[in-house]
């Protein structure tokens, strides 16, 4: 096995936007100055420091902190990469920062802290509490995340959970890094549309599509205003667009107040695509492409020129006389996003289903054919669905997302859909989500919370930590102690990575990472001893450990129970 595979690993970049004082940026920080000495000593010759990574080694002997950089400069200085890794280990003193410093071979250099530092990073957790892991890389910058996105045809089903949960929970991890983050829900209601064409169809009783028990009861609900409709417009095509658009309309409601209500979360702005129609930006917009000469007509159709901005070919956005010369849904996806660049923000995020997996390189060419300055990133979410067990459903519906979560509850849907990545296939295993038991993730580390909870009830931890102070935690320091804290402290880093590549399950682990160390901890240290002075500094690492767990849970969306 490659001794790279020990590691889970950081990427740096000269020109990354520095965090707050973080141990990863402090040892990157040592391993640069160390580098400039040994150039000024002309132990090295004058070269730019290349990328290189700060790890997590998987064990214990490879460190707290591992780097290959000694590795990278072999290569490129023709050097003995366990001579290199000496030189800069040389340069860098222990102080009360490291406990010491390896070179192994290959070339990596580990870094083992030490426990002075680990007790001061401790004080700061208790210090900082809530503000525990806030940083500043966003710089109050605008971004937009617009997630779900679901047309209005129906309820919303097992499959939009994925971009639910993922969206709420990426917004929130990047307003903790300093972002201003808008949360959009763009709602696809035009009249043009075939879904909007195909729900009126429906409600006229003159098609199928989307029929089920939920469809039929708002379409009742309904009846006199369509008929009113019937009455009044003559043209069946017209017809079926604003009775589509009224249906459509309705069940909308519904999935905002769902949306809400029941999942808890909240947009900053619900756009409609109907809204891009009344306020004639479709048509603008298309006036636009045809001044700048990138639209062209052919076969009767207008096609706009993506090939010649990144994208296989060209599309259609003005249909043939033939059929019916309406916009398609590429020339109203074209006016939204020119709107969303228009509104400033420096990043925009759109996380769509999986079904929209051919129109990511059409909206990448879109962005450079308009000019964005900004940074348009699409994800994909990859399809859910059950492993085992039932969900009641009445005839011809789907699996809603409601029917989910009163079986499961909130917390556990959230916490299984983030605990996969967004880009794999999922299955919900039904049947140990709705255990509880230890097996039930999400029991687990909820249990440790309450666990911890009941600790602090029994102390009078106020009075004990009011007067704490950095050297009172010296008594920590059994192996479970100081295992538990070398955990707790990495959350900034694990939530400066997270917001950099947005794999949200990583925060699901690292709850689970902590919950498991504390129970340990827990069977092997007992914290409500006589002796007061490590009473006090364990009673600091529970309540450190709440801390952590707390912001966790409120970036998941997941309840912090007192008792269990």
């Amino acid at each position: 096995m490659s001794y790279n595979l020990y590691y889970q690993t950081f990427y740096f970049s000269e020109n990354q936007v520095k965090s707050n004082n973080m141990v990863k940026e402090k040892i990157e920080n040592l391993i640069k100055k160390s580098i400039k000495r040994l150039q000024e000593k002309r132990e090295f010759p004058k070269f730019e420091i290349p990328a290189f990574e700060i790890e997590y080694p998987k064990e214990k002997r490879h460190g707290d902190y591992a780097t290959n950089l000694a590795l990278i400069l072999g290569k490129k200085l023709k050097r003995y990469p366990i001579k290199i890794g000496d030189l800069i280990k040389s340069q860098i003193p222990l102080n009360t920062f490291f406990e010491r410093i390896e070179v192994v071979e290959p070339g990596f250099i580990n870094f083992f802290l030490s426990k002075g530092f680990l007790r001061k990073k401790l004080f700061e957790i208790l210090k900082k509490r809530e503000n525990f892991g806030k940083l500043k890389i966003g710089r109050n910058k605008k971004l937009q995340v617009e997630f779900i996105s679901a047309n209005p045809t129906g309820p919303l089903h097992i499959g939009n959970g994925r971009g639910a949960f993922f969206g709420d929970t990426l917004a929130k991890i990047l307003e903790r890094v300093g972002y201003n983050v808008e949360r959009e829900y763009y709602i696809n209601n035009g009249k043009f549309n075939n879904q909007i064409i195909s729900l009126g169809k429906t409600a006229m009783r003159e098609g199928k599509a989307y029929l089920n028990d939920y469809l039929k009861e708002k379409i009742k609900i309904l009846d006199s205003k369509i008929k009113n409709y019937e009455r009044k417009i003559l043209n069946r095509e017209k017809l079926y667009q604003e009775v589509g658009f009224l249906v459509a309309r309705e069940i909308q409601k519904d999935i905002k107040f769902f949306i809400e209500k029941k999942l808890k979360i909240k947009f900053d702005n619900w756009f409609s695509e109907e809204g891009l129609y009344k306020k004639s930006k479709i048509k603008k917009v298309f006036e636009f492409l045809k001044r700048r000469n990138l639209v062209y007509q052919k076969e009767g159709a207008w096609w706009v020129k993506t090939s010649q901005f990144g994208e296989e070919k060209d599309w259609v956005v003005i249909k043939s006389e033939k059929e019916g010369k309406t916009p398609t849904y590429l020339l109203s996806d074209i006016a939204y996003h020119k709107d969303k660049f228009e509104r400033g923000f420096k990043k925009i995020i759109n996380i769509w289903g999986a079904d929209h997996q051919a129109h990511v390189s059409k909206i990448k060419a879109v962005a450079k054919m308009l000019n964005y300055r900004g940074s348009l990133e699409i994800l994909i979410c990859q399809l859910v669905k059950l492993k085992t067990g039932k969900i009641s459903k009445r005839k011809g519906e789907i699996v809603t997302l409601e029917g989910l979560i009163n079986e499961v509850g909130l917390d556990v849907a959230r916490f299984f859909y983030l605990s996969k990545s967004l880009n794999t296939q999922m299955d919900f295993d039904l049947e140990l989500a709705k255990t509880h038991s230890e097996k039930n993730p999400v029991y687990y580390i909820q249990y440790a919370f309450a666990r911890i909870s009941s600790i602090i009830r029994k102390a009078n931890f106020e009075e004990l930590l009011e007067k704490l102070r950095p050297k009172d935690l010296e008594v920590l320091n059994e192996e479970k102690e100081i295992s538990l804290m070398k955990k707790l402290i990495i959350f900034p880093e694990i939530i400066e990575r997270t917001a950099k590549d947005y794999q949200v399950q990583r925060l699901c682990q690292y709850a689970l990472e902590i919950a498991g160390l504390f129970h340990q901890f827990y069977q092997e240290c007992q914290v409500l001893v006589d002796d007061l002075k490590l009473k006090r500094a364990r009673l600091a690492l529970v309540l450190a450990t709440k801390v952590v767990l707390k912001n966790i849970f409120d970036l998941l969306g997941i309840s912090a129970p007192e008792r269990m």
